[in-house]
């Protein structure tokens, strides 16, 4: 085959990939409206649960991981549920403390290319290909969200929960950051820089409580719900 030939070749497989591309796009809709289905049916009788959130990177030696395992155990007793995202380090900590106490140790797992596989902690499992409609479950099964400390992914679901309170698009819950020591730069500078131009409310800074122990969790949560 000539130069001009493979080049024409090559040229047409590269319009057909993409045409394959914009078809799948309306196929893929499908897909998400079934992990919604599954998700709710499966998570259909959680009424009373609490999500824990952390790094997966965090190793079964480090204090937060115990301090996660302890916290979930507390929970358990008090008639939570807990959920996690289903993978290592905090996650398994959290399911982990959940299953020793004997209680519903939820786990909504993500397909990732690294790092995420399911811990063997989890007696509840849902697999999700979308951050999405993993995110959703998260949100609306639970009564509050224990964040410890993480990365991006724990990150973008402290800041979605604070975000769908204070614009109203759910039901205000505790969300509470655990380690002050760990978190203190960050409420420093949305102290200091968020708060100071006026891009949030002063009111805003208490849509979370800052604790450093696992009955201080456990506090909160009471605290919050004896009002309701």
């Amino acid at each position: 085959m000539g130069n001009k030939a493979r080049i024409k070749k090559n040229a047409k497989e590269k319009i057909l990939e993409m045409e394959d591309l914009k078809l799948e796009d309306p196929w893929r809709v499908f897909r998400i409206m079934a992990e919604f289905v599954e998700g709710f049916h499966e998570m259909k009788d959680v009424n009373n649960a609490v999500s824990i959130f952390g790094s997966a990177r965090t190793k079964k030696t480090h204090r937060w991981y115990k301090q996660a395992e302890r916290t979930a155990q507390l929970l358990v007793k008090e008639g939570y549920s807990v959920i996690t995202g289903g993978g290592p380090g905090a996650m398994e900590a959290g399911n982990k403390g959940a299953a020793k106490a004997k209680g519903q140790s939820i786990g909504l797992n993500i397909d990732l290319p690294f790092e995420q596989k399911p811990n063997r902690y989890v007696n509840h499992l849902i697999n999700f290909h979308y951050f999405f409609c993993r995110k959703v479950m998260f949100v609306k099964y639970a009564k509050a969200f224990v964040i410890f400390p993480g990365g991006f992914g724990t990150l973008d679901e402290l800041f979605e929960s604070l975000t769908l309170i204070q614009t109203h698009r759910t039901e205000k819950f505790p969300v509470i950051m655990y380690d002050s020591k760990f978190w203190g730069g960050l409420i420093d500078w949305i102290k200091k820089e968020v708060l100071k131009v006026r891009n949030i409310d002063a009111d805003d800074m208490h849509l979370f409580t800052v604790v450093d122990s696992p009955e201080a969790v456990i506090k909160v949560i009471k605290d919050y719900y004896k009002t309701k």
